[in-house]
Formats: C-alpha cells, structure tokens, sequence
C-alpha cells in the first residue's frame, strides 16, 4: 500500500493497541482524489476500512486457522464516506436537509451552525428565537445575536446550534482540551470471563449476536459492518423515537428490526432477556440515557460475562461538553473542519466523522471479540466524533492536503461498478457495495433494510 494510508493505518493499530496485524495479507489500491475537499479522506477512509477488513480475516482465521487476502479500493473508500449521497429508491435519491440546517451569520462576522434535521430539534430551534419555520426569518433573528449566546442557549435546551470555530480557536476549547490526551479509540477490560474460542463457520462473525441501540449514522453504520462480515444484528428503537428514512435504508443492512420501549418495566425486562445471550452491544445514545435504565457497561458486564460493550457519542466521554448532542455536521462545524482562514464554512462533501467512526467502532468490536476469543473479559470499545475529527487534523498534518480536488463528488454515471441492486420493503435500492473484499468470505449482507420496527424482539437465528 503507499505511503500515506499506511502511516494513517499504523495510527489506527497503535490506537487500539494492536501490534501484530497481518498486514501482509491487506492490498489498498491508489485512486486520484475524488472529492471536492483537500482533507485526505481517500486515505483515512481506505486505513480505516483496511482496519476493518484486518480485524474480519483474524477472525476467519481464529475460525479456519487461514488467513486470507483483503483488498481496499480507495475510491470506493472515499464514496464510502458519502454512502447516503449514492442511494436510489426506485430510481429516485432521496437523501435530504432541512431548509432550517445550516451556517447563519451572526454579529462579529462570527457564524453559527444550526442542526435541525429532526423536527423536535428543528421546532425547538425556532422556539428558542422565536421565528416562524423560515430560514430567512431566522437569518434575520440571529444577525445582531453572538456566536457564544446562540450557542449556549441552545445547548441548554438540548439543541443543536454551535459556533462556527477556526481550528486554532477549537483547540484552545475546554473541551477539546479536555479529549486531547484520548486514543481514537479506547478499547479497555472491564469484566472478567473465560475465553470463547470461535468455532469453525461459514464467515467471519457467524454466530455473532449484536444488538444495535443507536440511530442516525455512526452507530448504525459500525452495526451494519459486523453483519457485512457475518453478525447477526438485531437494531433496537422505539416507535416514539423520529428517524430519517433515508439513513435507516442506508444504514439497515443485514439487519433486523425490533420496537422496544425501555420506558416501561416490560420494555426493559425484554432488552434484559435479549442481551443474555449478545456478544456485543452497541450505544450510541448521549451519554448516561442507558446507563439510568440499568445498561451501563458495568451492569452488562456483570449480567453478560463477556459482553463487548461498544459506545460510540458525540463529544467523548469527557470535558464540559460530553452530554451535549451532537452530529458530524455540528461537530465538524464546531471543532474547525468546515472554516479556516476568512472563507465563508461550508459543509464538507462527504460525513467523515460519521462514517469513519461507524467503521471504526466496527473495527474496535472485532478486535475487543478477537481478545475475548484468546484471553477472555468483556470489553468496552470508546469512540467520539469529536476524538475522529481530531485524528482527521492531525493526520492532514502528518500526510498533507490533497493537492488534486475535484470539482464535485463523481455522478452515479461514472461508478457503476460500485453499485449493488436489491429489492426491499422501500421499493427496488441501487446502493454501494461493501468495499472491504475478502478472499474467502466476501463481504455481503444476508437481508436488505426493512422499516423501523418490522420485527419481533427476538433472535432470528
């Protein structure tokens, strides 16, 4: 592999702490940059699913006593950090913003970013300045108002705006002074059990069980991983709880879908009853929400010997910020990914923060399961967006800006050979195809993406 992956892919292995990856048996191959963006996506994204890749092999090889060969495409790599942007529903794209989501300029020639994409977020937003669902009118509330006013006020309330920080401005942050010193990820022992070897099987993660607390991207998308390479994954909500469409479509796959409701005594009774017999569990709810309902990585531990517990939150563990909300475009806007210099912010063309930590988590899952295998314990794997955007600036020091950026991400056209069809519940999906390629277990997913809820709250298998 060149340069620049490896040494993103050695941050991510010392990171976790992980010293004899077999390497040799992972091929990434270059690919131009195909982004509108000089970050170095291409090469973070194919480390990153690289790790991942690794991480299903030694657990065929745990299975088989084989290793077998990975290939990474880049470019598929990279497309991969906008999966959302590619998906069609019979024919039709259907990943949206609402109008109210974006950059306001604000007194100062500060800007603010306001994220309203769920309608309890976007009407507490216009409560809040007191304007009608009108972005015009909300531009017109916030001009005279201060980035640090809008910001905390929204903050207190639960919401999400955020002022729209430089880089250097970010880092002298509390709160990013506060996760300076966390790993990308954290994966730590926090129970004893005995081991569990794997027995032989037909991929990677067979046998698996995950259940998927968690919504939006991230966390859903380290799920979606595990039964890429052979989990069964079980996604848990709630009818109650708002969900985009889109984002479920993309990031369903291979997985069931179940309504639990933990605010009833029954709800919990039957999560209780589903993790005795999980291999890992996935939160990505701020933190706290399920640790005051019993499912805390301590309780799990205790009640499921061997559980890998993998959280995944906005703003990490710790600092002033660590309860707060929070998505890839706020954290990008907040932490200085989308300005610097004296350019208007923009968006970035692609969710790196979303999809790298989803892939990430995925990664951390598989090697807590690889130590449970040999060692024994449960496990807890910690990631942020906010520690993912840290290593995205660090590794653009450490590799460079892209010095090639195309004008815009390519048109659906042009990567016919990365898309998949399948028929759904949604209707006919033209998607991108797993971009980790297994020798032996191709990556795959057993079922397409069902509606919210479809089934029942049980193992399939």
């Amino acid at each position: 592999m060149f340069d620049r992956t490896q040494r993103a892919l050695q941050s991510i292995l010392d990171s976790a702490g992980w010293r004899d990856a077999p390497l040799s048996a992972l091929r990434i191959t270059p690919s131009p940059n195909v982004l509108p963006t000089t970050l170095p996506i291409g090469p973070l994204a194919a480390a990153t699913l690289g790790a991942t890749g690794l991480a299903a092999s030694t657990m065929w090889q745990l299975r088989s006593g084989r290793l077998q060969q990975i290939t990474v495409d880049t470019r598929a790599a990279a497309l991969a950090m906008t999966s959302a942007t590619y998906l069609r529903v019979n024919g039709q794209p259907v990943k949206s913003w609402d109008p109210i989501t974006g950059y306001y300029r604000v007194r100062d020639g500060e800007w603010v970013y306001l994220h309203g994409n769920f309608p309890h977020l976007r009407d507490g937003l216009l409560k809040l300045f007191n304007v009608p669902n009108d972005p015009a009118a909300l531009r017109a509330a916030l001009v005279n108002r201060s980035a640090t006013d809008i910001e905390n006020a929204a903050g207190r309330l639960g919401l999400c705006g955020v002022h729209v920080r430089r880089r250097e401005q970010w880092e002298a942050h509390a709160q990013a002074l506060a996760t300076a010193s966390l790993p990308l990820l954290e994966i730590t022992r926090i129970g004893d059990a005995p081991p569990r070897p794997l027995p032989e099987a037909a991929r990677p993660l067979s046998g698996i069980r995950v259940l998927d607390l968690s919504r939006v991207i991230a966390g859903p998308m380290a799920a979606r991983t595990l039964a890429e390479h052979g989990a069964s994954v079980l996604q848990v909500g709630a009818a109650h709880l708002p969900s985009i469409e889109s984002l479920v479509i993309d990031t369903g796959f291979g997985k069931q879908s179940c309504a639990i409701n933990l605010d009833t005594a029954a709800g919990n009774n039957t999560l209780h009853e589903l993790i005795t017999s999980a291999d890992v569990f996935l939160n990505a709810y701020r933190p706290g929400t399920l640790d005051r309902r019993g499912f805390s990585p301590a309780a799990l531990a205790e009640r499921r010997p061997g559980i890998v517990y993998l959280t995944i939150s906005a703003f990490s563990r710790a600092g002033p910020w660590a309860q707060r909300r929070g998505y890839d475009t706020l954290v990008a806007a907040a932490s200085g990914l989308t300005r610097s210099g004296n350019e208007d912010p923009a968006r970035l063309p692609c969710q790196p923060l979303d999809y790298l930590t989803g892939y990430l988590g995925a990664f951390g899952a598989m090697l807590a399961l690889q130590r449970r295998a040999m060692e024994g314990g449960a496990w807890h794997v910690q990631l942020s967006l906010e520690r993912t955007s840290a290593w995205i600036r660090e590794m653009t020091d450490a590799l460079g800006r892209e010095t090639g950026v195309a004008s815009e991400v390519p048109h659906t056209a042009t990567i016919s050979d990365l898309y998949a069809e399948s028929a759904s519940r949604f209707g006919l999906l033209r998607h991108l195809k797993p971009v980790v390629q297994m020798a032996e277990t191709p990556a795959r997913w057993e079922c397409p993406p069902v509606p919210l809820g479809s089934d029942p709250a049980r193992w399939a298998d």
